[in-house]
């Protein structure tokens, strides 16, 4: 199950490099999510295809794997839930970038991002690291390594792609916030008083 999970999740970064840096291409041919879509279940399979072989080859079997796992599936799940708030389907599935004259173009910068720009791909992360630890199989980790090459490549141009459509509202947003992982906020203690 994990790997048939983890060629999904890892194909996510892919799909949106055939959305995210061609929205022009696709937007002036019309295209919609019914017709683009279709791109995501043949990259599960080519996933599948490559990588069937070393589905059953284990890195490492240990009792306490699964620990670790569970909590950063968890957390994938519940990063899921609250990035759903104030969050359309219109935007989730990328009818905002491929239709914007029928789907509403607004730029959300509360809840959780206000954190984080893409909780999303921060929950696709986590998920996909749980199943790599829990079941130590050579086949999800290195589909994890596939999605984190191809997700260091459609980040940038995703983000190019939004300060197109929001401009400056998007470079502040930018600038407060971090892409996937969230900041750390030092504190600082005040001097002692004498």
């Amino acid at each position: 199950m994990g790997w048939l999970l983890a060629c999904v999740y890892s194909t996510i970064p892919s799909y949106w490099l055939v959305v995210h840096p061609l929205a022009d291409f696709w937007r002036t041919r019309g295209a919609k999510l019914k017709m683009v879509g279709p791109i995501w279940p043949i990259l599960w399979m080519a996933a599948g295809l490559v990588t069937a072989r070393w589905r059953h080859r284990v890195l490492y079997s240990t009792p306490w794997r699964w620990a670790p796992a569970l909590a950063l599936i968890a957390a994938a799940f519940y990063i899921y839930q609250v990035a759903r708030r104030d969050f359309s389907e219109d935007q989730l599935f990328g009818r905002s970038e491929l239709e914007p004259h029928k789907h509403e173009q607004r730029l959300v910068t509360a809840g959780i991002r206000g954190r984080v720009r893409h909780p999303y791909y921060l929950a696709h992360l986590l998920h996909l690291s749980g199943w790599a630890i829990g079941t130590g199989s050579l086949a999800i980790w290195a589909l994890e390594g596939f999605a984190i090459m191809t997700g260091a490549i459609m980040l940038p141009l995703e983000e190019r792609e939004l300060v197109r459509r929001f401009g400056d509202d998007y470079r502040s947003y930018v600038s407060r916030t971090s892409a996937i992982l969230p900041r750390i906020k030092r504190r600082l203690s005040s001097p002692p008083t004498s």
